[in-house]
């Protein structure tokens, strides 16, 4: 199978996570998207992340009606900071029988030389890249595919702040998200 991996702190996973999921996976060749929920990403503060298990519970909440949609806590039990190159080897290495792809944000390219082994990324795995607002460079490489996606500029900070503001954020999040937020006081 070609599993397309989607890292991310997912705090919380909101409707345009799961948007370029559902494109990723219905319109290319990947069988399955996993929902890598990082608990520490190198790049990113800890201070307003929600608890990992938290984070997992919104995810798999706003991914239970869809077949090809899984949520992994891979990172969970692996050195921090998360490294995405040793995540992709360590799932290789666990299932030799799938091939990964790495889905980024065409954002991310910007600083993607910066990241841990960035070569081998490209060389052993690839790039699905989504287009993002401020997207710019493009890489030449064979093992980037750019696919045509919805532009999607949803903020979890911007959701964060709403929810902490007693602003509604009905049709931002999934309901079943919302409502797992709001029973358990998150983000107030």
């Amino acid at each position: 199978m070609k599993i397309g991996l989607f890292f991310g702190s997912f705090n919380p996973i909101h409707i345009g996570h799961l948007i370029i999921a559902n494109v990723m996976q219905d319109q290319t060749d990947l069988d399955e998207v996993w929902f890598i929920i990082s608990p520490q990403n190198p790049f990113k503060t800890q201070k307003s992340l929600l608890h990992e298990f938290d984070r997992l519970k919104m995810v798999e909440l706003a991914i239970a009606d869809h077949f090809h949609f899984k949520a992994s806590d891979v990172e969970f039990h692996m050195p921090r900071p998360s490294y995405t190159i040793d995540t992709l080897t360590y799932l290789s290495e666990k299932h030799p029988l799938h091939e990964f792809k790495l889905i980024i944000g065409g954002d991310n390219l910007t600083h993607f030389h910066k990241w841990k082994n960035y070569d081998l990324i490209l060389d052993n795995y690839g790039l699905y890249v989504y287009p993002r607002p401020g997207d710019h460079l493009k890489l030449d490489h064979p093992n980037v595919k750019y696919v045509a996606a919805p532009m999607m500029d949803i903020s979890a900070t911007f959701i964060r702040n709403a929810i902490k503001n007693h602003k509604s954020v009905r049709y931002l999040l999934p309901d079943m998200v919302r409502e797992y937020i709001k029973d358990k006081k998150l983000f107030v």
